[in-house]
């Protein structure tokens, strides 16, 4: 999976000039129209150029020579063994390669005019978007962040097809009238996807991508509930943790293959099963288990190493308290556009797009459900849709769930850590002193 995600220029590059297949770059987790309708989406940071792990290159090349079935065959073999212990290290520099381009993407937007004081997100996906010109159109979701609606509409310069999908606001019709509504903005974007790919979008098209997604939240939400409340891991909390975010950042776009990316939910999920029952890994019994959240829009990824050396492990949950692994209804006599329009109005009431209270709520409930033991706030510089919530937040969880939280402020990639480093010692040993 990290391998797909840092090679995915060449991928992307190929299925463009080769195979004539239009990229359309999407965020948040979305990909299910493009799919259907024959594209590839694109989470667009991933037509830069990483620095890419050695041992990854290798896995590569034996790739390109032996075919992907060959390789995963000889992966089988070596994990007998447990020979590749290089897996912390490697993910570590994985997830310290993508943060070192999301810096990148965010100078870059910085430097080309994104208004100040703006959620690092927008800069950085502003970045992203700058001078790619391999991408074909934008597919937009519009929801609770009203400064990226405005700023996808500047993007317009740089890809000038734009595709919005508009979810009705929560007070805007009723119920009825808002499921119509979303219907039509639903089929608006899949008239205007068939005119770009010249591809038609059939139920059985959307229906096919819905089962593949349905699968891939499955495998998601067994390792958000099945393997993080296990009190023995696969691995190190740190690395777990890496799993998990590299998760949040390829869920965006199924790293532009669904099927590929499913096979390797499956064979993730089947890997940590066994190493559990094998006692590969470490036990955590008296290790804290503290939800962080939202790292989406960028988050200190420094956090998870602090928290495992202060004894503590980081479960990273976004889309869940989001909403987005809900599966999307697929039956015979299902309509699936509207299954779809469902699944999004949901979303919406859930988690973005919500109002404050309905999306505390959200955070609630997924702290509850994953028996964390305390709650680390993100709290986002120029994000006025969440960074609001945290004193609400605060008081509920502690009055409902008592459970301990606290908020760290986030800015940019590698700033402030130590004084973040000193804000979570404390917190940590007051959460150690209530076990």
């Amino acid at each position: 999976m990290a391998n797909n995600f840092l090679t995915g220029r060449e991928y992307l590059r190929r299925k463009k000039l080769r195979e004539k297949k239009k990229l359309i770059s999407v965020a948040l987790g979305f990909p299910d129209l493009i799919f259907a309708a024959g594209g590839i989406p694109v989470f667009p940071i991933r037509l830069e150029s990483f620095t890419v792990n050695r041992y990854l290159t290798a896995l590569n090349s034996a790739t390109s020579v032996l075919g992907w079935s060959l390789t995963a065959k000889f992966l089988d073999f070596a994990r007998q063994f447990d020979i590749l212990k290089l897996v912390d290290k490697i993910l570590e520099e994985v997830i310290s390669s993508i943060n070192q381009k999301y810096n990148q993407m965010y100078d870059l937007g910085v430097q080309n005019g994104v208004p100040s004081d703006l959620c690092y997100g927008i800069y950085a996906l502003y970045g992203m978007h700058k001078e790619r010109k391999q991408i074909d159109a934008n597919l937009n979701f519009a929801m609770r962040c009203g400064e990226w609606n405005k700023i996808s509409e500047s993007l317009r310069s740089i890809v000038p097809n734009q595709i919005w999908v508009d979810i009705p606001a929560l007070n805007a019709e009723d119920e009825k009238e808002r499921l119509s509504l979303m219907v039509s903005n639903v089929n608006k974007a899949i008239d205007e996807l068939e005119l770009l790919t010249g591809n038609v979008i059939s139920d059985n098209s959307l229906n096919k991508q819905f089962r593949i997604g349905n699968q891939v939240k499955r495998f998601y939400n067994t390792i958000l509930y099945e393997i993080s409340a296990s009190n023995f891991y696969p691995c190190n909390p740190a690395t777990f943790a890496e799993i998990l975010a590299l998760l949040t950042i390829t869920f965006q776009d199924y790293n532009s293959n669904a099927q590929r990316f499913l096979e390797n939910m499956s064979h993730l999920v089947k890997e940590m099963r066994e190493r559990i029952k094998k006692g590969i890994g470490m036990d955590v019994t008296n290790m804290p288990k503290l939800l962080f959240s939202p790292m989406y829009s960028g988050w200190e990824p420094e956090i998870h190493e602090i928290i495992y050396k202060l004894g503590g492990r980081v479960l990273y949950a976004d889309w869940e308290i989001l909403g987005l692994l809900e599966e999307i209804p697929v039956s015979k006599n299902s309509d699936p556009i509207e299954s779809y329009s469902r699944y999004l109005l949901d979303a919406s009431t859930k988690g973005i797009g919500c109002d404050n209270e309905n999306l505390t709520s959200s955070y609630l409930k997924a702290a509850k459900n994953m028996e964390v033991d305390g709650l680390i706030f993100n709290q986002v510089y120029g994000c006025p849709s969440m960074s609001n919530i945290y004193e609400n937040l605060k008081r509920k969880v502690e009055s409902e769930l008592k459970l301990p939280s606290i908020v760290i402020k986030f800015k940019k990639i590698g700033e402030n850590i130590e004084e973040i480093e000193n804000r979570l010692k404390p917190f940590m040993e007051e959460l150690r002193s209530i076990d």
